[in-house]
């Protein structure tokens, strides 16, 4: 393989933004994975509610961490290299407002400045969310976000260029429960009521294992939180939190990623860190659809089965469902199964757009825009829901494609691998967001690929 001028540890895009990438060779070999995105950006913020510096450890090298990195020290947090490698030292001791220009200007497409409201309103007494993009996968509104701050006391004006929240007098408890059991709603609420005075329930809340390690990164602070198995969690508020230490939660969305490779490419593939217990409902999947695993207190090795891969019907749900981020890559490798698969997408309604590319690349795969109706059904239906119905098996062939977001992005880099032929993939930046080193791996894994753009 060959690298054009660049490599992993300072690829930023536009860098390294078309792969020429020559498939159909199985990928086999090993992968390390660190901590989770969804877990370490979040704990990154929460160094903003201490009083004493923390240690954020198992850090990845990715792009949204770079995101947050950068959003810190713009309000005066200072970031630096932990006393291991791949840790952080993050020191809240200077933190101060922050411009629109500079937020704007380092925020990017990210979301992450709103989960900033809750700790700058208790440090600051105020905080400013510029206008918000992330991956177009559909609408990700920030209604949740704002009316739980509004229920701690916070004022929410908008303004031309975004939004500004003030609490003047502070914040207090409150009971709150969230339409829909979101991720990033239940981070903030986690977030804000540490601090505020008195008690919060908070019912429908998300229960994903990287929320379950944010409250735990909370309690090291020095928080008082309890949660219930229907939901609930209750968090009483302190007037005071302290730096903490701590390891990130693996990745496990990277790590199913990486199993859906090694299905869709015919391949075996080691994911060094990867743990059974938050991969259940994954490997129950990867199982019935043909693939094999070996597990160790090291980590997962995926591999197909010696029988064809089979048709699977899935539906993507909250934790302890299947995650809507382990879709896209299961996906490719669906489409080499035979028979007609099924996957109902209930959480995000336009995260099925990236099977156009694949059906370029010689996919059978029909997407219902409405869902589709079926007694199997055991997800509530839902308005925006959409559904793919694969049928398999199509031998896929090289294309010019273009990444439209971070999920969708690593599976037509995966469907190029398996494919016959050569694929040019462009805009691959977007990966970055979210796998570390993405390139590299690749390459220990023996694919066949160039950086020539």
């Amino acid at each position: 393989m060959t690298l054009v001028g660049t490599n992993d540890k300072t690829l930023a895009s536009p860098l390294g933004d078309v792969l020429e990438i020559r498939g159909g060779r199985p990928l086999r070999g090993q992968v390390d994975v660190k901590g989770a995105k969804n877990l370490a950006t979040k704990a990154m913020v929460a160094s903003l509610l201490g009083s004493t510096p923390s240690t954020l450890r198992d850090v990845p090298e990715i792009r949204d961490v770079e995101v947050v990195r950068s959003l810190l020290e713009v309000h005066g947090v200072t970031v630096s290299e932990g006393d291991e490698a791949g840790s952080l030292l993050l020191d809240p001791s200077g933190a101060e407002s922050a411009g629109f220009e500079e937020i704007d200007a380092h925020a990017g497409s990210s979301r992450i400045p709103i989960l900033f409201c809750g700790p700058l309103l208790h440090l600051l007494g105020q905080a400013f969310i510029p206008d918000l993009g992330g991956c177009r996968i559909g609408d990700r509104p920030i209604d949740f976000h704002l009316e739980a701050l509004r229920n701690f006391g916070a004022t929410v004006d908008k303004e031309p260029n975004g939004i500004r929240l003030s609490a003047p007098e502070g914040l207090h408890g409150a009971n709150i429960e969230l339409p829909y059991p979101s991720v990033g709603a239940t981070e903030q609420v986690l977030l804000t009521a540490v601090r505020a005075k008195g008690v919060t329930e908070l019912r429908n809340a998300a229960i994903e294992p990287e929320i379950m390690d944010l409250i735990g990164v909370l309690q090291k602070m020095g928080a008082i939180i309890s949660y219930e198995p229907n939901r609930v969690i209750f968090i009483e508020g302190v007037d005071q939190l302290h730096g903490y230490d701590h390891r990130s939660l693996f990745d496990r969305n990277e790590a199913a990623s990486w199993a859906c490779a090694a299905l869709a490419t015919d391949g075996e593939i080691f994911v060094k860190g990867a743990r059974q217990y938050e991969m259940l409902t994954f490997l129950n999947v990867f199982r019935k659809v043909g693939g094999s695993f070996d597990i160790t207190d090291e980590g997962i090795t995926f591999r197909r089965a010696a029988t064809p891969l089979k048709p699977v019907m899935v539906e993507t749900d909250v934790h302890p469902g299947f995650m809507t981020d382990w879709q896209q890559p299961l996906i490719v490798a669906l489409t080499q199964s035979t028979g007609t698969s099924i996957v109902h997408e209930t959480v995000y309604e336009n995260r099925l757009g990236f099977t156009e590319a694949l059906n370029k690349m010689g996919a059978d795969i029909v997407v219902h825009a409405q869902g589709l109706d079926g007694e199997y059904r055991r997800v509530a239906r839902r308005e925006l829901e959409q559904a793919a119905v694969i049928t398999g098996p199509t031998p896929l062939r090289g294309a010019d494609i273009v990444v439209p977001d971070l999920r969708g992005g690593y599976a037509y880099v995966i469907a190029a691998l398996a494919a016959e032929g050569t694929s040019r993939v462009s805009n691959v930046g977007i990966i970055r967001r979210g796998y570390e080193k993405f390139f590299d791996k690749l390459t220990a894994l023996g694919a066949d690929f160039d950086i020539v753009g």
